[in-house]
C-alpha cells in the first residue's frame, strides 16, 4: 500500500503536535512555517536582559494538555510574585491596597459575570453541549445560552446595584483576558473560563496569569521539534491551497506547489485571508475570518528602576490595563507585564509611550526599557489570542472543526477547552485533528 503524506501549515504548538502524531502513526509529513522560527505566537525570546514570553506565558497543571507535554520534557514551572501593592481606579479616583484586597473587590461583580456558568458549561471541554439535541436541554436553558452569546462581558453589571469601582475593575480585567474591548466579546467566553476553573475565580486567576515555565515555552516546543523525524522548512509562506476529497495541493509564494494527501492548517483566524482555498471554505468559516476575532491588543513587558512588586488596573480608554511586576532583576530593576485593548495606541519600542503607561500608576518610577512584538499587525498572526465577539461562540470557531475534504484545521482558534491565552488548546486541537486526518487516511 502506498505511504500517505501529509503538509502540516504552521510550525506553532499545533503543527507540531500534529506533526508529531502523524509520525507516531507511520505517516509521512513536513511542515511548511512562514516565519524564520518554530512556535507560532509562542515565542522565548531573549529581550531586556533575559529570556521573556513574547507570546503565551502561563500554565497550569490544570490544563492537561501542557501538562502533558511539561511532564514529557522534565520542564519545571515557577510562581509569578505576589505583589506588595495593587494600585486600581475607581471612578477616576485612583486607589491602593493588597493584591487580596483588590481581589476582593473583584469578587461580587465577577460572581454575576460568571453566571450560568455550570449550566451552560456541564462538561466545559464540550462548550456547545447544551445545544446538542441529544443532551437535551430544556429550550429556556438553550435560548439563554444563545442570548449570553449576543452579550458583552459587562453586560451583566448593567442591572443591579454593582459600583464604579467594580465596574471599572471588570473594565480592566476582561480588557486584558479579552486582549481587545471588552464591551464586544462574547460573554460566554468568561463563562467557559469560568467552567474551566471549577468556577472560581481565583482559579481563573491562577491558570491564566500565575504559573510559568522556568525555561519558557521553548523548553517545549524545542523539545517537540526534536523529537520530529520530518523536515520543517522555515520561511515558506502558503499563498493558496487547493483541497479536493483525496489530495491537496499547496501553493508557495514562490510560485511552486506541491500535492499531498491531506493538508493540516495551524493559521490562526486574523492571518487566514492571506490564503486563497479553492473551492472556498464554508459559509459560516469565511464569515469569520472577514469578521476576525475581538483579538485586537497586545502584551508588553516595561523595564522600571528599582525592584518594585505592584500590580495595576486601569479601565478603558487606558492604553494598558493591567500591570504587574514579574521579574526583579540583579541591576536592580523590575521587569513588568502589561496588556492593553488595542495595539495601534503605542509603541512596543517606545519608552515615552511604556513611561506614560506606567505613570498613571506610580509616576515616581522610570522606566528604562520595553519590548514586545505586534502580534496583529504580524501578517502571519493578524491578532493575538482568539478571543471571541458577540455572537462567535455559537456562530465561529466550531465550522473549522468539521471537514468534508483534504483540508483540515488545528490550532488554538479552534479549541474546544482553552481557546485562548494559554497553549493548552492549540496542544489538544493538534493531537485530535492529526487524529482526525490519520483516521481517514487508514480509510
Amino acid at each position: 500500500m502506498e505511504k500517505k503524506n501529509v503538509i502540516v501549515v504552521g510550525a506553532g504548538f499545533a503543527g507540531l503536535t500534529a506533526a508529531r502524531e502523524l509520525q507516531i502513526a507511520g505517516i509521512d509529513y513536513h511542515i511548511v512555517e512562514a516565519r524564520d522560527r518554530i512556535g507560532g505566537r509562542a515565542w522565548t525570546d531573549d529581550r531586556l536582559g533575559r529570556p521573556l514570553e513574547i507570546g503565551a506565558t502561563w500554565v497550569h497543571w490544570h490544563q492537561p494538555h501542557v501538562w502533558s507535554e511539561i511532564t514529557r520534557y522534565g520542564q519545571d514551572i515557577i510562581a509569578s510574585p505576589v505583589v506588595d501593592t495593587a494600585y486600581w481606579y475607581a471612578g477616576g479616583e485612583l486607589k491602593s491596597g493588597t493584591e487580596a484586597e483588590m481581589d476582593a473587590k473583584l469578587a461580587r461583580p465577577m460572581e454575576k459575570i460568571f453566571e450560568n456558568s455550570r449550566e451552560f458549561f456541564p462538561e466545559p471541554h464540550k462548550p456547545l453541549l447544551v445545544l446538542d439535541e441529544k443532551f437535551g436541554a430544556s429550550q429556556e436553558l438553550k435560548d439563554a445560552f444563545l442570548a449570553a452569546d449576543q452579550a458583552g462581558v459587562l453586560d451583566a453589571l448593567e442591572d443591579g446595584d454593582f459600583t464604579q469601582e467594580e465596574k471599572d475593575l471588570c473594565n480592566a480585567y476582561w480588557s486584558a483576558g479579552y486582549i481587545g474591548y471588552p464591551e464586544q466579546g462574547s460573554s460566554l467566553m468568561a463563562k467557559q473560563w469560568a467552567a474551566l476553573c471549577d468556577h472560581r475565580l481565583s482559579l481563573v486567576d491562577e491558570q491564566t496569569l500565575r504559573y510559568k515555565l522556568v525555561n519558557g515555552m521553548r523548553g517545549i516546543y524545542g523539545n517537540i521539534a526534536k523529537d520530529l523525524t520530518g523536515e520543517i522548512r522555515l520561511n515558506t509562506v502558503v499563498t493558496a491551497i487547493e483541497h479536493g476529497e483525496d489530495s491537496a495541493t499547496v501553493t508557495y509564494a514562490d510560485g511552486t506547489s506541491e500535492t499531498a494527501d491531506a493538508v493540516i492548517v495551524t493559521v490562526p483566524v486574523g492571518a487566514l485571508g492571506n490564503i486563497t482555498f479553492t473551492p472556498g471554505l464554508p459559509e459560516g468559516a469565511q464569515k469569520t475570518v472577514e469578521q476576525k476575532w475581538n483579538s485586537t491588543g497586545f502584551k508588553a513587558w516595561i523595564k522600571i528602576k528599582g525592584h518594585h512588586n505592584i500590580f495595576g488596573y486601569a479601565p478603558q480608554p487606558a492604553v494598558v490595563s493591567v500591570l504587574r511586576s514579574e521579574y526583579f532583576e540583579d541591576d536592580d530593576t523590575t521587569i513588568c507585564v502589561a496588556f492593553g485593548s488595542d495595539h495601534e495606541k503605542i509603541d512596543l519600542e517606545s519608552i515615552e509611550d511604556a513611561q506614560k503607561v506606567v505613570d498613571q500608576w506610580r509616576p515616581d518610577l522610570e522606566v528604562v526599557g520595553v519590548t514586545g512584538h505586534d502580534w496583529v499587525a504580524d501578517e502571519y498572526s493578524g491578532q493575538a489570542w482568539a478571543t471571541l465577539r458577540r455572537g462567535q461562540f455559537t456562530e465561529g470557531w466550531h465550522h473549522f472543526r468539521t471537514s468534508t475534504s483534504s483540508l483540515h484545521f488545528a490550532g488554538a482558534d479552534w479549541a474546544s477547552g482553552w481557546r485562548g491565552v494559554v497553549v493548552d488548546g492549540a496542544i489538544e486541537t493538534g493531537i485530535s485533528t492529526a487524529r482526525e486526518v490519520i483516521n481517514k487516511l487508514r480509510g
